[in-house]
Protein backbone atom coordinates (compact mmCIF):
# COMPACT_ATOMS: atom_id res chain seq x y z
CA UNK A 1 0.00 0.00 0.00
CA UNK A 2 1.36 3.23 -0.90
CA UNK A 3 2.10 6.23 1.25
CA UNK A 4 0.56 9.83 0.66
CA UNK A 5 1.33 12.73 2.38
CA UNK A 6 -2.15 14.13 2.71
CA UNK A 7 -0.77 17.77 3.34
CA UNK A 8 1.50 17.74 0.59
CA UNK A 9 -1.07 16.12 -1.74
CA UNK A 10 -3.73 18.98 -0.85
CA UNK A 11 -1.32 22.02 -1.08
CA UNK A 12 -0.44 21.13 -4.55
CA UNK A 13 -3.34 19.36 -6.03
CA UNK A 14 -6.25 20.84 -3.92
CA UNK A 15 -5.77 24.25 -2.72
CA UNK A 16 -2.89 24.89 -5.01
CA UNK A 17 -1.32 27.45 -2.49
CA UNK A 18 2.09 26.45 -0.06
CA UNK A 19 1.28 29.01 2.18
CA UNK A 20 -1.26 29.24 4.25
CA UNK A 21 -4.90 31.61 2.54
CA UNK A 22 -4.72 33.56 6.09
CA UNK A 23 -0.94 33.87 6.60
CA UNK A 24 -0.69 37.58 6.30
CA UNK A 25 -3.72 38.28 8.14
CA UNK A 26 -2.42 35.71 10.99
CA UNK A 27 0.93 37.78 10.99
CA UNK A 28 -1.12 41.38 10.55
CA UNK A 29 -3.16 40.44 13.99
CA UNK A 30 -0.67 38.62 15.48
CA UNK A 31 -0.37 40.55 18.65
CA UNK A 32 -4.22 41.18 18.83
CA UNK A 33 -5.31 37.35 18.94
CA UNK A 34 -1.78 36.42 21.71
CA UNK A 35 -3.63 39.56 23.45
CA UNK A 36 -7.20 37.79 23.30
CA UNK A 37 -6.17 34.17 23.97
CA UNK A 38 -3.38 34.15 26.23
CA UNK A 39 -4.69 33.33 29.59
CA UNK A 40 -8.06 33.04 28.08
CA UNK A 41 -10.51 29.88 29.49
CA UNK A 42 -11.61 28.46 26.41
CA UNK A 43 -14.95 25.74 25.68
CA UNK A 44 -14.80 24.31 22.14
CA UNK A 45 -18.60 22.07 21.38
CA UNK A 46 -17.71 19.69 18.40
CA UNK A 47 -14.33 19.87 19.17
CA UNK A 48 -13.32 16.52 17.80
CA UNK A 49 -14.16 17.21 13.97
CA UNK A 50 -11.83 18.44 11.84
CA UNK A 51 -12.91 21.60 11.85
CA UNK A 52 -13.65 21.60 15.38
CA UNK A 53 -10.06 20.28 16.53
CA UNK A 54 -7.99 22.57 13.61
CA UNK A 55 -9.74 25.23 15.27
CA UNK A 56 -7.74 24.04 18.72
CA UNK A 57 -4.69 23.62 16.83
CA UNK A 58 -5.07 27.16 15.73
CA UNK A 59 -5.90 28.47 19.33
CA UNK A 60 -3.16 26.30 21.04
CA UNK A 61 -0.44 28.46 18.93
CA UNK A 62 -0.98 30.74 21.75
CA UNK A 63 -0.85 30.41 25.30
CA UNK A 64 -4.75 29.79 26.67
CA UNK A 65 -5.21 29.27 30.69
CA UNK A 66 -8.08 26.81 30.10
CA UNK A 67 -9.37 24.33 27.16
CA UNK A 68 -12.31 22.19 27.47
CA UNK A 69 -13.89 20.29 24.81
CA UNK A 70 -16.80 18.50 24.49
CA UNK A 71 -18.05 16.11 21.90
CA UNK A 72 -21.22 13.62 21.33
CA UNK A 73 -17.94 11.33 19.66
CA UNK A 74 -15.82 9.61 22.72
CA UNK A 75 -13.38 8.20 20.35
CA UNK A 76 -13.01 11.25 18.27
CA UNK A 77 -12.18 12.73 21.46
CA UNK A 78 -10.07 10.33 22.61
CA UNK A 79 -7.64 10.68 19.18
CA UNK A 80 -7.96 14.49 19.37
CA UNK A 81 -5.71 14.44 22.71
CA UNK A 82 -3.30 11.90 21.25
CA UNK A 83 -2.96 14.31 18.34
CA UNK A 84 -2.83 17.15 20.14
CA UNK A 85 -0.12 15.66 22.50
CA UNK A 86 1.45 14.35 19.61
CA UNK A 87 1.57 17.59 17.92
CA UNK A 88 4.85 19.86 18.21
CA UNK A 89 4.44 23.24 19.17
CA UNK A 90 0.92 23.35 20.48
CA UNK A 91 0.61 24.70 23.67
CA UNK A 92 -1.70 22.51 26.03
CA UNK A 93 -2.80 23.74 29.26
CA UNK A 94 -2.74 22.31 32.02
CA UNK A 95 -6.28 22.60 32.89
CA UNK A 96 -7.12 20.19 29.83
CA UNK A 97 -10.44 18.13 29.76
CA UNK A 98 -12.54 16.69 26.81
CA UNK A 99 -16.31 15.84 28.08
CA UNK A 100 -18.05 13.15 25.66
CA UNK A 101 -21.84 14.59 25.94
CA UNK A 102 -24.41 16.34 23.83
CA UNK A 103 -24.74 20.04 24.41
CA UNK A 104 -28.41 19.79 24.30
CA UNK A 105 -28.46 17.16 27.63
CA UNK A 106 -28.71 18.31 31.39
CA UNK A 107 -25.66 16.97 32.11
CA UNK A 108 -24.05 20.00 29.47
CA UNK A 109 -25.36 22.31 31.41
CA UNK A 110 -24.40 21.26 34.91
CA UNK A 111 -20.58 21.36 33.37
CA UNK A 112 -21.22 25.12 32.01
CA UNK A 113 -22.97 26.29 35.34
CA UNK A 114 -20.34 24.67 37.36
CA UNK A 115 -17.02 25.35 35.21
CA UNK A 116 -17.75 28.44 33.44
CA UNK A 117 -17.87 31.29 32.48
CA UNK A 118 -15.48 30.84 29.73
CA UNK A 119 -13.76 33.61 27.73
CA UNK A 120 -14.41 32.28 24.47
CA UNK A 121 -17.11 29.16 23.16
CA UNK A 122 -17.29 27.97 20.10
CA UNK A 123 -19.49 25.57 18.37
CA UNK A 124 -19.03 23.17 15.77
CA UNK A 125 -21.71 20.76 16.71
CA UNK A 126 -23.58 20.27 13.59
CA UNK A 127 -25.33 18.11 10.90
CA UNK A 128 -23.52 18.81 8.07
CA UNK A 129 -24.20 16.54 4.90
CA UNK A 130 -26.67 17.57 2.49
CA UNK A 131 -27.25 13.32 2.63
CA UNK A 132 -29.31 14.17 5.98
CA UNK A 133 -31.76 15.37 4.43
CA UNK A 134 -33.45 11.91 3.51
CA UNK A 135 -37.50 12.22 5.01
CA UNK A 136 -39.25 13.88 7.87
CA UNK A 137 -37.82 11.88 10.49
CA UNK A 138 -34.27 13.11 9.37
CA UNK A 139 -34.96 16.61 8.59
CA UNK A 140 -36.36 17.50 12.49
CA UNK A 141 -33.12 15.68 13.90
CA UNK A 142 -31.46 18.73 11.54
CA UNK A 143 -33.38 21.17 12.32
CA UNK A 144 -32.97 20.04 16.41
CA UNK A 145 -29.01 19.81 16.34
CA UNK A 146 -28.52 22.80 14.10
CA UNK A 147 -31.52 25.45 15.10
CA UNK A 148 -33.14 24.37 18.65
CA UNK A 149 -30.02 23.21 20.45
CA UNK A 150 -28.17 26.82 19.17
CA UNK A 151 -31.00 28.80 20.74
CA UNK A 152 -30.76 26.29 24.26
CA UNK A 153 -26.73 27.29 24.22
CA UNK A 154 -27.52 31.00 24.14
CA UNK A 155 -29.68 30.99 26.61
CA UNK A 156 -27.55 29.49 28.83
CA UNK A 157 -24.64 31.55 27.74
CA UNK A 158 -26.41 34.18 28.63
CA UNK A 159 -26.49 33.49 32.58
CA UNK A 160 -22.62 33.54 32.21
CA UNK A 161 -21.82 35.52 28.83
CA UNK A 162 -18.00 35.08 27.04
CA UNK A 163 -16.21 37.86 25.47
CA UNK A 164 -16.35 35.65 22.09
CA UNK A 165 -18.67 33.50 20.91
CA UNK A 166 -18.62 31.46 17.63
CA UNK A 167 -21.15 29.65 15.96
CA UNK A 168 -20.08 27.67 12.66
CA UNK A 169 -22.01 28.13 9.45
CA UNK A 170 -21.94 27.47 5.78
CA UNK A 171 -21.96 28.38 2.00
CA UNK A 172 -24.47 26.77 1.70
CA UNK A 173 -26.69 29.23 4.12
CA UNK A 174 -26.68 31.43 0.70
CA UNK A 175 -29.70 31.06 -1.42
CA UNK A 176 -29.71 27.15 -0.01
CA UNK A 177 -31.23 24.72 -1.99
CA UNK A 178 -31.37 21.63 0.68
CA UNK A 179 -32.17 21.36 4.16
CA UNK A 180 -29.09 21.64 5.15
CA UNK A 181 -28.08 24.91 4.25
CA UNK A 182 -31.45 26.37 5.06
CA UNK A 183 -31.18 24.95 8.81
CA UNK A 184 -27.95 26.70 8.58
CA UNK A 185 -29.50 29.79 7.37
CA UNK A 186 -32.27 29.64 9.77
CA UNK A 187 -29.82 29.53 12.97
CA UNK A 188 -27.25 32.43 11.65
CA UNK A 189 -30.48 34.15 11.76
CA UNK A 190 -31.56 33.01 15.35
CA UNK A 191 -28.01 33.14 17.07
CA UNK A 192 -27.63 37.26 15.17
CA UNK A 193 -31.11 37.91 17.04
CA UNK A 194 -28.50 37.91 20.23
CA UNK A 195 -25.91 39.84 18.99
CA UNK A 196 -27.09 42.75 21.16
CA UNK A 197 -26.73 40.85 24.17
CA UNK A 198 -23.71 38.19 23.38
CA UNK A 199 -20.51 39.55 21.22
CA UNK A 200 -21.00 36.30 18.07
CA UNK A 201 -19.87 35.82 14.76
CA UNK A 202 -19.73 33.07 12.25
CA UNK A 203 -18.85 32.18 9.25
CA UNK A 204 -19.50 30.35 5.80
CA UNK A 205 -16.74 28.61 4.42
CA UNK A 206 -15.16 26.47 1.34
CA UNK A 207 -15.13 22.66 1.64
CA UNK A 208 -12.35 21.64 4.03
CA UNK A 209 -10.41 19.27 1.75
CA UNK A 210 -10.24 15.57 3.10
CA UNK A 211 -12.63 16.65 6.09
CA UNK A 212 -14.19 13.50 7.98
CA UNK A 213 -17.12 12.44 6.21
CA UNK A 214 -16.50 14.72 3.33
CA UNK A 215 -16.11 12.92 -0.14
CA UNK A 216 -12.34 12.68 -0.34
CA UNK A 217 -12.32 11.63 3.24
CA UNK A 218 -14.19 9.09 0.99
CA UNK A 219 -11.77 8.34 -1.57
CA UNK A 220 -9.53 7.40 1.49
CA UNK A 221 -11.28 4.74 2.78
CA UNK A 222 -12.24 3.37 -0.23
CA UNK A 223 -8.72 2.82 -1.39
CA UNK A 224 -8.10 1.29 1.88
CA UNK A 225 -10.67 -1.06 1.32
CA UNK A 226 -9.86 -1.85 -1.89
CA UNK A 227 -13.43 -0.17 -3.23
CA UNK A 228 -14.09 1.75 -6.06
CA UNK A 229 -13.93 5.80 -6.23
CA UNK A 230 -17.20 7.65 -7.36
CA UNK A 231 -18.06 10.92 -7.65
CA UNK A 232 -19.69 13.85 -9.59
CA UNK A 233 -18.24 15.22 -12.87
CA UNK A 234 -20.16 18.74 -12.53
CA UNK A 235 -20.33 19.86 -9.15
CA UNK A 236 -17.27 22.28 -8.60
CA UNK A 237 -15.98 23.60 -4.65
CA UNK A 238 -13.79 26.05 -3.59
CA UNK A 239 -11.57 23.80 -0.97
CA UNK A 240 -9.46 25.02 2.43
CA UNK A 241 -6.88 22.99 4.02
CA UNK A 242 -7.89 21.57 7.29
CA UNK A 243 -5.52 23.71 8.94
CA UNK A 244 -6.99 27.27 6.98
CA UNK A 245 -10.35 26.31 8.02
CA UNK A 246 -8.99 25.90 11.76
CA UNK A 247 -7.75 29.49 11.16
CA UNK A 248 -10.67 30.96 9.54
CA UNK A 249 -12.78 30.14 12.29
CA UNK A 250 -9.86 31.47 14.81
CA UNK A 251 -9.80 34.71 13.04
CA UNK A 252 -13.84 35.49 13.03
CA UNK A 253 -14.35 34.39 16.58
CA UNK A 254 -11.59 36.14 17.97
CA UNK A 255 -11.32 39.46 15.18
CA UNK A 256 -14.96 39.73 14.29
CA UNK A 257 -18.04 42.58 15.61
CA UNK A 258 -20.64 41.25 16.96
CA UNK A 259 -23.06 39.88 14.25
CA UNK A 260 -19.94 39.51 11.80
CA UNK A 261 -20.49 36.96 8.80
CA UNK A 262 -17.04 35.83 8.15
CA UNK A 263 -16.12 34.12 4.42
CA UNK A 264 -12.75 33.39 2.65
CA UNK A 265 -11.73 35.46 -0.08
CA UNK A 266 -11.53 33.13 -3.24
CA UNK A 267 -11.48 33.27 -6.88
CA UNK A 268 -13.54 30.90 -8.86
CA UNK A 269 -10.37 29.76 -10.86
CA UNK A 270 -9.63 27.78 -7.63
CA UNK A 271 -12.64 25.74 -7.66
CA UNK A 272 -12.08 21.99 -8.37
CA UNK A 273 -14.35 18.99 -9.19
CA UNK A 274 -14.40 15.65 -6.89
CA UNK A 275 -13.15 13.61 -10.29
CA UNK A 276 -10.60 15.84 -11.26
CA UNK A 277 -9.04 15.33 -7.14
CA UNK A 278 -9.92 11.38 -7.44
CA UNK A 279 -8.15 11.59 -10.62
CA UNK A 280 -4.91 12.81 -9.10
CA UNK A 281 -5.42 11.55 -5.52
CA UNK A 282 -5.01 7.43 -7.80
CA UNK A 283 -1.88 9.19 -10.33
CA UNK A 284 -0.32 9.94 -6.35
CA UNK A 285 -1.08 6.42 -5.26
CA UNK A 286 0.45 4.74 -8.42
CA UNK A 287 -2.37 4.13 -10.11
CA UNK A 288 -4.66 4.74 -13.10
CA UNK A 289 -8.26 5.58 -13.62
CA UNK A 290 -10.58 2.69 -14.88
CA UNK A 291 -13.62 4.33 -15.90
CA UNK A 292 -16.56 1.74 -15.48
CA UNK A 293 -19.80 2.41 -16.84
CA UNK A 294 -22.08 2.47 -13.69
CA UNK A 295 -22.08 1.44 -10.16
CA UNK A 296 -22.11 -2.51 -10.59
CA UNK A 297 -19.44 -2.61 -12.86
CA UNK A 298 -17.11 -0.50 -10.95
CA UNK A 299 -17.74 -2.99 -7.71
CA UNK A 300 -17.00 -5.83 -9.75
CA UNK A 301 -13.66 -4.67 -10.87
CA UNK A 302 -13.10 -3.78 -7.59
CA UNK A 303 -13.73 -7.00 -6.73
CA UNK A 304 -11.01 -8.57 -9.04
CA UNK A 305 -8.15 -6.11 -8.38
CA UNK A 306 -4.87 -8.15 -8.20
CA UNK A 307 -2.20 -6.97 -5.98
CA UNK A 308 -0.09 -6.02 -8.66
CA UNK A 309 -2.57 -3.97 -10.76
CA UNK A 310 -2.16 -0.41 -11.71
CA UNK A 311 -5.82 0.42 -12.97
CA UNK A 312 -8.11 1.44 -10.16
CA UNK A 313 -11.95 1.43 -10.88
CA UNK A 314 -13.96 4.52 -10.95
CA UNK A 315 -17.57 5.78 -11.60
CA UNK A 316 -17.53 9.39 -12.38
CA UNK A 317 -21.56 10.36 -13.24
CA UNK A 318 -23.68 13.46 -13.28
CA UNK A 319 -25.39 14.60 -10.04
CA UNK A 320 -28.64 13.45 -10.15
CA UNK A 321 -29.85 13.50 -5.63
CA UNK A 322 -31.68 16.31 -4.47
CA UNK A 323 -30.00 19.68 -2.78
CA UNK A 324 -26.78 19.74 -5.24
CA UNK A 325 -25.91 23.00 -5.70
CA UNK A 326 -23.53 22.85 -9.01
CA UNK A 327 -21.56 26.29 -7.14
CA UNK A 328 -20.90 27.82 -4.28
CA UNK A 329 -21.29 31.03 -3.33
CA UNK A 330 -20.87 33.02 0.22
CA UNK A 331 -23.06 35.59 0.10
CA UNK A 332 -25.91 37.14 -1.55
CA UNK A 333 -26.80 40.49 -3.52
CA UNK A 334 -28.89 41.81 -0.68
CA UNK A 335 -26.09 41.58 1.62
CA UNK A 336 -23.55 44.22 2.78
CA UNK A 337 -20.01 43.41 2.60
CA UNK A 338 -16.88 44.48 3.75
CA UNK A 339 -14.04 43.71 1.53
CA UNK A 340 -11.10 45.55 2.81
CA UNK A 341 -10.58 44.73 6.33
CA UNK A 342 -9.28 41.89 6.34
CA UNK A 343 -6.47 40.95 3.17
CA UNK A 344 -7.70 36.93 2.35
CA UNK A 345 -11.38 37.43 4.61
CA UNK A 346 -14.48 39.13 3.60
CA UNK A 347 -17.22 39.95 5.85
CA UNK A 348 -20.81 40.56 5.51
CA UNK A 349 -21.80 43.08 7.73
CA UNK A 350 -25.45 42.17 9.84
CA UNK A 351 -27.39 45.64 9.77
CA UNK A 352 -30.21 44.24 10.71
CA UNK A 353 -31.37 41.06 12.62
CA UNK A 354 -34.57 39.31 12.99
CA UNK A 355 -35.77 40.00 16.73
CA UNK A 356 -36.04 37.80 19.66
CA UNK A 357 -39.80 37.66 19.35
CA UNK A 358 -39.71 36.80 16.40
CA UNK A 359 -37.77 33.96 16.42
CA UNK A 360 -40.11 32.59 19.77
CA UNK A 361 -43.10 32.27 16.78
CA UNK A 362 -40.86 30.80 14.07
CA UNK A 363 -40.00 28.27 16.53
CA UNK A 364 -43.56 27.81 17.68
CA UNK A 365 -44.87 26.58 13.89
CA UNK A 366 -41.99 24.23 14.03
CA UNK A 367 -42.60 22.95 17.08
CA UNK A 368 -45.97 22.44 16.27
CA UNK A 369 -45.35 21.05 13.14
CA UNK A 370 -42.62 18.78 14.96
CA UNK A 371 -44.80 17.77 17.66
CA UNK A 372 -47.74 16.09 15.17
CA UNK A 373 -47.38 12.41 15.07
CA UNK A 374 -47.14 12.08 11.14
CA UNK A 375 -45.51 14.60 8.93
CA UNK A 376 -44.43 14.49 5.70
CA UNK A 377 -40.69 16.04 4.02
CA UNK A 378 -43.12 18.58 1.90
CA UNK A 379 -44.55 19.83 4.67
CA UNK A 380 -41.50 20.83 6.29
CA UNK A 381 -40.13 22.07 2.97
CA UNK A 382 -43.13 24.45 3.02
CA UNK A 383 -42.63 25.94 6.45
CA UNK A 384 -39.20 26.24 5.59
CA UNK A 385 -39.58 28.37 2.61
CA UNK A 386 -42.38 30.42 4.69
CA UNK A 387 -39.68 31.28 7.14
CA UNK A 388 -36.69 31.96 4.62
CA UNK A 389 -37.64 33.47 1.09
CA UNK A 390 -34.32 32.48 0.18
CA UNK A 391 -34.41 29.65 0.25
CA UNK A 392 -35.52 27.22 -3.41
CA UNK A 393 -35.43 24.05 -2.43
CA UNK A 394 -34.00 21.79 -5.24
CA UNK A 395 -35.70 18.64 -5.16
CA UNK A 396 -34.85 15.40 -7.61
CA UNK A 397 -36.52 12.22 -5.52
CA UNK A 398 -33.45 10.40 -4.79
CA UNK A 399 -31.05 10.67 -1.57
CA UNK A 400 -27.07 10.78 -1.90
CA UNK A 401 -28.14 7.49 0.00
CA UNK A 402 -28.77 6.13 -3.09
CA UNK A 403 -25.56 6.45 -4.24
CA UNK A 404 -22.12 4.64 -4.05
Amino acid sequence: MHFIDLDRFISKYVTEREKSLFEQDLNHYHDVLSDRINNASILVIGGAGTIGSSFIKAMLHFHPSRLYVVDINENALTELTRDLRSSYHLNIPEDYKTYPMNMGDAVFEKLFRQTGPFDIVANFAAHKHVRSEKDPYSIQAMIENNVFNAKKLLDLLLERPPKHFFCVSTDKAANPVNVMGASKKLMEEVIMSYSGKIPITTARFANVAFSNGSLLFGFLQRYMNRQPFSAPTDIKRYFLSPRESGQLCMLACVLGASGDIFFPKLSTETMKDFAEIGTRLLDELGFVPDYCRDEQEAREKALNLSAGSVNYPVYYFKSDTSGEKPFEEFYTEEETLDLDHFEKLGVIKRLKSISLDEIEKIFEKLHALFSRETIEKKEVITLLTEILPTFNHMEKGKSLDQKM
